[in-house]
């Protein structure tokens, strides 16, 4: 039994808990002219410790997830929705701006530029702040008409997820291969994909984020982390 379904019947003074876990770290999301589109979470602190995953939708909509473990996989694949689950070791290095992804399924690097506005603007906001459920409900709307991508909104299995976006970086090259096909070309993340209630932003970046994800509490819940 998975360490979300094994705390999400706690009770308290015959109410429910409701259990929140909490991952910060870096998403990068891509386009490529192949059609397929690739999400990479880099994980520096979660309830699981640092790792690493891989979300993945090809032209055709068939969704995968690429997860370290059992437990990470239950828990991404029990937030988010896929066709296909596996789990194989999956290792991010990162040397200044450059990201290389090393899966057995897939091949990846990617360059990053210089933060532009939306990156300065970002880290205006202070840490804890821009952490808080509560601002990431509050700057949805922004988000979602800037970017293209909402920062709040409804999971699988009655969870609910809030992205505290802390800094963005273009990426401005990226090459990939999976399973021993070419995807080619950097291009825009359209359409958007389909793992969740929104995708990255349809610009290819890498964001900083905190990532809550809460088992039972929905938008009008308590919003503490």
């Amino acid at each position: 039994m998975g360490i979300a379904h094994s705390l999400r019947g706690r009770l308290v003074r015959g109410r429910a808990v409701h259990t929140r876990f909490r991952f910060e770290g870096w998403i990068a999301g891509i386009g490529t002219s192949s059609g397929t589109r690739v999400v990479v979470g880099r994980w520096a602190r979660s309830p699981f410790g640092p790792f690493s995953d891989v979300m993945l939708e090809r032209r055709d909509g068939h969704r995968v997830l690429l997860a370290p473990s059992g437990r990470t996989a239950d828990f991404i694949a029990g937030t988010y929705a896929f066709d296909e689950v596996r789990v194989m070791p999956v290792t991010v290095r990162v040397t200044g701006r450059d990201w290389t992804v090393v899966t057995p399924s897939l091949g990846l690097w990617l360059t990053t530029g210089r933060r532009g506005p939306v990156g300065l603007l970002l880290r205006a906001v202070p840490g804890p702040l821009a952490a808080h459920p509560a601002w990431a409900a509050l700057v949805d709307r922004p988000a979602r008409m800037l970017l293209g991508a909402g920062t709040h909104g409804s999971a699988g299995a009655g969870r609910y997820e809030w992205y505290g976006a802390r800094d963005l970086h273009p990426v401005t090259s990226c090459g990939a291969v999976y399973e021993g096909e070419n995807l080619g070309r950097l291009a825009p993340v359209e359409p958007p994909v389909r793992f969740g209630f929104g995708s990255t932003p349809r610009t290819p970046c890498v964001v900083c984020v905190t990532t809550t994800v809460s088992l039972g509490a929905g938008p009008r819940g308590d919003v503490r982390p």
